[in-house]
């Protein structure tokens, strides 16, 4: 209904605010960073190489974007075969503020989060996923 809509923005705009409440991170670095850096680490876990388009395509988000946040970020290595492909690696500095920013801090706080179980979580990212969807479709 109509009134739920409303309940649910409203929902979204205290997500926002929530979101405004993490810790404030060191000069020049912005959540982007840290949310790029994060998968970064992750799809270097899994891949090992990584390029910035492996990022794009794991957010969903425009590759000259990515590149534009990652550039200062990250170590940049071209293979000897071909130098069109080029890879991306989290420095030591990236590396500490993943460790500080994402495992220290969500690590810390789902333990004070403890009485949403996964699938309460689960629920509520597959909603802000379909309105993300149809508020998309609708500019």
């Amino acid at each position: 209904t109509k009134d739920k809509i409303k309940e649910v923005m409203d929902a979204c705009y205290q997500a926002k605010r929530i979101r405004d409440m993490l810790p404030a991170l060191p000069g020049g670095v912005t959540p982007s960073h840290i949310h790029y850096l994060d998968t970064l680490s992750k799809l270097e876990k899994t891949e090992g190489k990584v390029k910035v388009s492996d990022i794009s395509e794991n957010l969903g988000l425009p590759r000259p974007s990515v590149t534009k946040t990652v550039k200062d970020i990250v170590e940049k290595e071209t293979t000897e075969t071909d130098g069109r492909f080029v890879y991306i690696k989290t420095t030591r500095t990236g590396r500490d503020l993943v460790d500080k920013y994402v495992d220290e801090y969500f690590g810390n706080l789902s333990e004070d989060l403890g009485g949403i179980t996964d699938e309460d979580a689960d629920k509520m990212i597959e909603v802000v996923e379909k309105f993300y969807i149809v508020m998309s479709n609708r500019k």
